[in-house]
Protein backbone atom coordinates (compact mmCIF):
# COMPACT_ATOMS: atom_id res chain seq x y z
CA UNK A 1 0.00 0.00 0.00
CA UNK A 2 3.00 2.23 0.91
CA UNK A 3 4.31 1.58 -2.05
CA UNK A 4 1.36 2.46 -4.35
CA UNK A 5 0.91 5.27 -2.53
CA UNK A 6 4.45 6.83 -3.15
CA UNK A 7 3.96 5.85 -6.38
CA UNK A 8 1.25 7.36 -7.10
CA UNK A 9 1.98 10.59 -5.36
CA UNK A 10 5.11 11.05 -7.45
CA UNK A 11 3.54 10.59 -10.24
CA UNK A 12 0.94 13.31 -9.68
CA UNK A 13 3.05 15.75 -8.45
CA UNK A 14 5.44 14.96 -11.53
CA UNK A 15 2.57 15.88 -14.19
CA UNK A 16 1.91 18.59 -12.43
CA UNK A 17 5.55 20.22 -12.49
CA UNK A 18 7.42 18.89 -15.03
CA UNK A 19 4.84 17.91 -17.98
CA UNK A 20 3.38 20.73 -20.24
CA UNK A 21 -0.24 19.61 -19.54
CA UNK A 22 -3.29 21.25 -18.01
CA UNK A 23 -2.36 22.70 -14.34
CA UNK A 24 -5.52 25.26 -13.33
CA UNK A 25 -8.05 22.86 -11.08
CA UNK A 26 -11.06 21.58 -13.20
CA UNK A 27 -14.57 22.41 -12.12
CA UNK A 28 -17.67 19.55 -12.52
CA UNK A 29 -20.30 22.59 -11.25
CA UNK A 30 -18.47 25.25 -13.31
CA UNK A 31 -21.25 27.40 -14.26
CA UNK A 32 -21.64 28.17 -10.35
CA UNK A 33 -18.27 29.31 -9.93
CA UNK A 34 -17.68 31.44 -12.66
CA UNK A 35 -16.23 34.67 -11.66
CA UNK A 36 -13.06 32.59 -10.78
CA UNK A 37 -12.42 31.42 -13.86
CA UNK A 38 -13.87 34.59 -16.12
CA UNK A 39 -13.38 38.07 -14.87
CA UNK A 40 -15.93 39.34 -16.95
CA UNK A 41 -18.83 37.47 -16.04
CA UNK A 42 -21.47 39.93 -14.15
CA UNK A 43 -24.89 39.42 -13.24
CA UNK A 44 -25.58 43.74 -13.43
CA UNK A 45 -27.67 43.69 -10.03
CA UNK A 46 -27.14 46.87 -8.19
CA UNK A 47 -27.75 46.33 -4.32
CA UNK A 48 -27.00 42.82 -4.49
CA UNK A 49 -23.37 41.36 -3.29
CA UNK A 50 -22.95 37.49 -4.72
CA UNK A 51 -20.53 34.92 -2.30
CA UNK A 52 -19.69 31.63 -3.50
CA UNK A 53 -17.32 28.85 -1.96
CA UNK A 54 -16.49 25.54 -4.05
CA UNK A 55 -15.15 22.81 -2.34
CA UNK A 56 -13.24 20.15 -4.68
CA UNK A 57 -11.85 16.60 -3.58
CA UNK A 58 -10.44 15.22 -6.67
CA UNK A 59 -9.48 11.14 -6.65
CA UNK A 60 -11.17 10.57 -3.02
CA UNK A 61 -9.18 7.94 -1.41
CA UNK A 62 -5.95 8.13 -3.32
CA UNK A 63 -4.00 9.63 -0.63
CA UNK A 64 -2.64 12.79 -1.78
CA UNK A 65 -4.86 13.37 -4.35
CA UNK A 66 -5.70 17.28 -5.26
CA UNK A 67 -7.94 19.19 -3.06
CA UNK A 68 -9.37 22.69 -4.44
CA UNK A 69 -11.18 25.30 -2.49
CA UNK A 70 -12.40 28.63 -4.15
CA UNK A 71 -13.82 31.29 -3.43
CA UNK A 72 -15.53 34.93 -4.81
CA UNK A 73 -17.58 37.79 -4.67
CA UNK A 74 -18.66 40.24 -6.24
CA UNK A 75 -21.36 43.40 -7.33
CA UNK A 76 -21.76 45.87 -9.99
CA UNK A 77 -20.85 49.05 -8.92
CA UNK A 78 -22.99 50.60 -11.31
CA UNK A 79 -25.28 49.18 -14.54
CA UNK A 80 -21.14 49.32 -16.46
CA UNK A 81 -19.20 48.11 -13.69
CA UNK A 82 -19.28 45.53 -11.61
CA UNK A 83 -16.05 44.60 -9.30
CA UNK A 84 -14.94 41.58 -6.98
CA UNK A 85 -11.97 39.49 -5.43
CA UNK A 86 -11.38 35.55 -6.17
CA UNK A 87 -9.54 32.99 -4.24
CA UNK A 88 -8.03 30.01 -5.47
CA UNK A 89 -6.56 27.36 -3.48
CA UNK A 90 -4.92 24.46 -4.36
CA UNK A 91 -2.98 21.54 -2.43
CA UNK A 92 -1.41 18.46 -4.30
CA UNK A 93 -0.06 15.53 -2.04
CA UNK A 94 -1.37 16.81 1.39
CA UNK A 95 1.07 20.03 1.61
CA UNK A 96 4.12 18.61 -1.13
CA UNK A 97 2.46 21.06 -3.36
CA UNK A 98 0.72 24.50 -2.27
CA UNK A 99 -0.63 27.29 -4.95
CA UNK A 100 -3.07 30.06 -3.49
CA UNK A 101 -4.14 32.88 -6.00
CA UNK A 102 -5.89 36.08 -5.09
CA UNK A 103 -7.48 38.26 -7.93
CA UNK A 104 -9.30 41.53 -7.87
CA UNK A 105 -11.51 41.38 -10.53
CA UNK A 106 -13.12 44.17 -12.80
CA UNK A 107 -15.65 44.17 -15.29
CA UNK A 108 -17.11 46.76 -17.74
CA UNK A 109 -20.58 45.81 -19.21
CA UNK A 110 -21.97 47.13 -22.37
CA UNK A 111 -25.44 47.26 -23.05
CA UNK A 112 -26.40 45.23 -26.97
CA UNK A 113 -30.32 46.24 -26.81
CA UNK A 114 -33.02 45.59 -24.52
CA UNK A 115 -31.69 41.93 -23.96
CA UNK A 116 -27.98 41.57 -24.11
CA UNK A 117 -24.77 42.64 -22.56
CA UNK A 118 -21.45 42.14 -23.42
CA UNK A 119 -18.79 42.47 -20.73
CA UNK A 120 -15.09 42.66 -20.93
CA UNK A 121 -13.04 41.96 -17.51
CA UNK A 122 -9.56 41.70 -15.77
CA UNK A 123 -8.22 40.40 -12.73
CA UNK A 124 -5.02 41.01 -11.61
CA UNK A 125 -3.40 39.45 -8.16
CA UNK A 126 -0.44 37.49 -6.61
CA UNK A 127 0.26 33.79 -7.22
CA UNK A 128 2.06 31.86 -4.18
CA UNK A 129 3.45 28.75 -5.12
CA UNK A 130 4.79 26.77 -2.35
CA UNK A 131 6.49 22.97 -1.97
CA UNK A 132 7.47 20.69 1.02
CA UNK A 133 9.69 17.77 0.45
CA UNK A 134 10.74 16.91 3.55
CA UNK A 135 10.29 13.72 4.23
CA UNK A 136 9.64 12.65 0.61
CA UNK A 137 10.41 8.74 -0.32
CA UNK A 138 10.67 8.59 -4.37
CA UNK A 139 10.52 5.65 -6.50
CA UNK A 140 14.07 3.64 -6.83
CA UNK A 141 15.17 5.35 -10.45
CA UNK A 142 14.30 9.17 -9.33
CA UNK A 143 17.87 10.83 -9.03
CA UNK A 144 16.50 14.58 -10.04
CA UNK A 145 17.89 16.57 -7.73
CA UNK A 146 15.03 19.37 -8.27
CA UNK A 147 13.19 17.17 -5.85
CA UNK A 148 15.44 18.18 -2.89
CA UNK A 149 14.88 21.89 -2.68
CA UNK A 150 11.74 23.51 -1.32
CA UNK A 151 10.18 25.91 -2.98
CA UNK A 152 8.06 29.23 -1.39
CA UNK A 153 7.65 32.01 -4.09
CA UNK A 154 4.90 34.23 -5.27
CA UNK A 155 4.73 36.63 -8.57
CA UNK A 156 2.22 38.68 -10.63
CA UNK A 157 -0.53 37.69 -12.51
CA UNK A 158 -3.21 39.23 -14.63
CA UNK A 159 -6.21 37.52 -16.66
CA UNK A 160 -8.61 38.73 -18.90
CA UNK A 161 -12.03 37.57 -20.33
CA UNK A 162 -15.43 38.08 -22.38
CA UNK A 163 -18.54 37.30 -21.17
CA UNK A 164 -22.17 37.48 -23.43
CA UNK A 165 -25.75 37.21 -21.79
CA UNK A 166 -29.33 37.32 -23.07
CA UNK A 167 -32.32 35.98 -21.19
CA UNK A 168 -32.31 32.34 -22.11
CA UNK A 169 -28.45 32.27 -23.48
CA UNK A 170 -24.57 33.21 -22.18
CA UNK A 171 -21.36 32.51 -23.71
CA UNK A 172 -17.95 33.14 -22.42
CA UNK A 173 -14.06 33.04 -23.12
CA UNK A 174 -11.31 33.97 -20.55
CA UNK A 175 -7.55 33.50 -19.71
CA UNK A 176 -7.34 33.43 -16.12
CA UNK A 177 -3.46 33.50 -16.41
CA UNK A 178 -1.71 35.19 -18.97
CA UNK A 179 1.59 35.46 -17.30
CA UNK A 180 4.33 32.57 -17.57
CA UNK A 181 6.33 32.04 -14.52
CA UNK A 182 8.95 29.80 -13.41
CA UNK A 183 8.99 28.03 -10.64
CA UNK A 184 12.44 25.43 -11.47
CA UNK A 185 15.28 26.03 -13.09
CA UNK A 186 18.59 24.93 -13.00
CA UNK A 187 19.05 24.00 -9.63
CA UNK A 188 21.77 21.88 -8.37
CA UNK A 189 23.62 21.55 -11.86
CA UNK A 190 20.02 20.16 -13.24
CA UNK A 191 17.95 22.07 -15.58
CA UNK A 192 14.38 21.66 -14.57
CA UNK A 193 11.28 23.61 -15.42
CA UNK A 194 8.06 24.34 -13.80
CA UNK A 195 6.02 26.97 -14.86
CA UNK A 196 2.42 28.34 -15.24
CA UNK A 197 1.07 28.09 -19.00
CA UNK A 198 -1.92 29.69 -20.17
CA UNK A 199 -5.58 28.41 -19.96
CA UNK A 200 -8.16 29.45 -22.13
CA UNK A 201 -11.52 28.75 -21.20
CA UNK A 202 -14.56 28.34 -23.06
CA UNK A 203 -17.98 28.56 -21.82
CA UNK A 204 -21.67 28.53 -23.42
CA UNK A 205 -25.15 27.97 -21.89
CA UNK A 206 -28.56 27.37 -22.75
CA UNK A 207 -32.08 27.51 -20.85
CA UNK A 208 -35.21 25.78 -22.01
CA UNK A 209 -38.77 26.05 -20.65
CA UNK A 210 -39.67 22.40 -21.04
CA UNK A 211 -43.20 23.48 -19.55
CA UNK A 212 -44.25 25.63 -16.72
CA UNK A 213 -42.33 23.87 -13.96
CA UNK A 214 -39.25 22.16 -15.37
CA UNK A 215 -36.50 23.95 -17.47
CA UNK A 216 -33.34 22.24 -19.00
CA UNK A 217 -30.29 23.56 -19.14
CA UNK A 218 -27.62 22.69 -21.28
CA UNK A 219 -24.05 23.88 -20.99
CA UNK A 220 -20.61 23.49 -21.70
CA UNK A 221 -17.17 24.37 -21.17
CA UNK A 222 -13.60 23.29 -22.60
CA UNK A 223 -10.83 23.90 -21.10
CA UNK A 224 -6.91 24.47 -23.60
CA UNK A 225 -3.47 24.65 -23.35
CA UNK A 226 -0.38 24.42 -25.12
CA UNK A 227 0.73 20.59 -24.80
CA UNK A 228 -2.17 19.20 -23.84
CA UNK A 229 -5.77 17.60 -25.18
CA UNK A 230 -8.59 20.11 -24.65
CA UNK A 231 -10.75 19.27 -21.53
CA UNK A 232 -14.27 19.48 -22.75
CA UNK A 233 -17.37 19.08 -20.70
CA UNK A 234 -20.94 18.94 -21.70
CA UNK A 235 -23.45 18.83 -18.95
CA UNK A 236 -27.37 19.15 -18.66
CA UNK A 237 -29.64 19.88 -15.83
CA UNK A 238 -33.29 19.99 -15.10
CA UNK A 239 -34.31 22.97 -13.12
CA UNK A 240 -37.47 22.10 -11.42
CA UNK A 241 -39.91 24.74 -9.40
CA UNK A 242 -37.31 27.07 -9.57
CA UNK A 243 -36.05 25.33 -6.69
CA UNK A 244 -34.28 22.16 -7.11
CA UNK A 245 -32.04 20.91 -9.73
CA UNK A 246 -30.56 17.74 -11.01
CA UNK A 247 -28.40 16.86 -14.10
CA UNK A 248 -25.37 15.14 -15.46
CA UNK A 249 -22.33 15.90 -17.53
CA UNK A 250 -19.72 14.04 -19.04
CA UNK A 251 -15.97 14.98 -19.60
CA UNK A 252 -14.11 14.03 -22.08
CA UNK A 253 -12.09 10.71 -21.73
CA UNK A 254 -12.30 11.44 -17.93
CA UNK A 255 -15.59 10.89 -16.43
CA UNK A 256 -19.24 10.78 -15.91
CA UNK A 257 -20.77 13.11 -13.48
CA UNK A 258 -24.30 13.61 -11.66
CA UNK A 259 -24.77 16.73 -9.51
CA UNK A 260 -27.82 18.48 -8.08
CA UNK A 261 -28.52 21.40 -5.82
CA UNK A 262 -31.16 23.00 -4.21
CA UNK A 263 -32.37 26.55 -3.19
CA UNK A 264 -32.71 26.15 0.43
CA UNK A 265 -33.72 30.22 1.05
CA UNK A 266 -33.98 32.54 -1.48
CA UNK A 267 -30.56 34.42 -1.72
CA UNK A 268 -29.01 30.48 -0.51
CA UNK A 269 -28.19 27.96 -2.66
CA UNK A 270 -26.16 24.48 -2.26
CA UNK A 271 -25.06 21.90 -4.38
CA UNK A 272 -22.89 18.51 -5.06
CA UNK A 273 -21.45 16.80 -7.59
CA UNK A 274 -19.50 13.48 -7.92
CA UNK A 275 -17.53 12.31 -11.05
CA UNK A 276 -17.36 8.81 -11.70
CA UNK A 277 -13.57 8.19 -13.48
CA UNK A 278 -13.42 6.49 -16.36
CA UNK A 279 -9.53 6.73 -16.84
CA UNK A 280 -6.88 4.44 -15.38
CA UNK A 281 -6.46 6.99 -12.42
CA UNK A 282 -9.73 4.66 -11.41
CA UNK A 283 -7.41 2.37 -10.25
CA UNK A 284 -6.43 4.60 -7.28
CA UNK A 285 -9.58 6.73 -6.61
CA UNK A 286 -13.31 5.77 -6.00
CA UNK A 287 -14.12 9.07 -7.68
CA UNK A 288 -14.49 12.94 -7.49
CA UNK A 289 -16.60 14.68 -4.74
CA UNK A 290 -17.29 18.62 -4.97
CA UNK A 291 -19.69 20.87 -2.93
CA UNK A 292 -20.42 24.48 -3.59
CA UNK A 293 -22.71 27.24 -1.75
CA UNK A 294 -23.86 30.24 -3.13
CA UNK A 295 -25.52 33.44 -1.37
CA UNK A 296 -26.76 36.30 -2.14
CA UNK A 297 -26.79 39.62 -0.12
CA UNK A 298 -29.47 42.25 -1.18
CA UNK A 299 -28.52 45.17 0.75
CA UNK A 300 -32.29 47.17 -0.35
CA UNK A 301 -34.22 43.64 0.37
CA UNK A 302 -35.36 43.90 -3.28
CA UNK A 303 -33.48 40.46 -3.92
CA UNK A 304 -33.83 41.23 -7.92
CA UNK A 305 -30.58 39.66 -8.90
CA UNK A 306 -31.41 35.47 -7.61
CA UNK A 307 -33.31 34.32 -10.41
CA UNK A 308 -31.69 37.10 -12.73
CA UNK A 309 -28.15 36.04 -12.68
CA UNK A 310 -26.83 34.47 -16.04
CA UNK A 311 -26.27 30.86 -14.21
CA UNK A 312 -29.94 30.49 -13.05
CA UNK A 313 -31.97 32.59 -14.93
Amino acid sequence: MKKTYLYFLFILFAHSMYVQGQQDPQYTQYMYNMSVINPAYTTNNLSVINFGTLYRSQWASAVGAPKTLTFFAHAAITEKVEAGISFISDDIGDGVLKENNIYADFAYSLKLDDKSRLALGLKAGITSFETNFNGFQYPELQDDFAFNENQNTSFPNIGIGAFYHRDKFYAGLSVPNLLSSTHLDNQNGVSTKGSENMHVFATAGYVYDLNSTIKLKPSMLAKMVKGSPISFDASLNALINNTFEAGVSYRLDDSVNAMFNMKILPGLKAGYAYDYTLSNLSDFSSGSHEIFILFDLDLLGLQRGYDKSPRFY
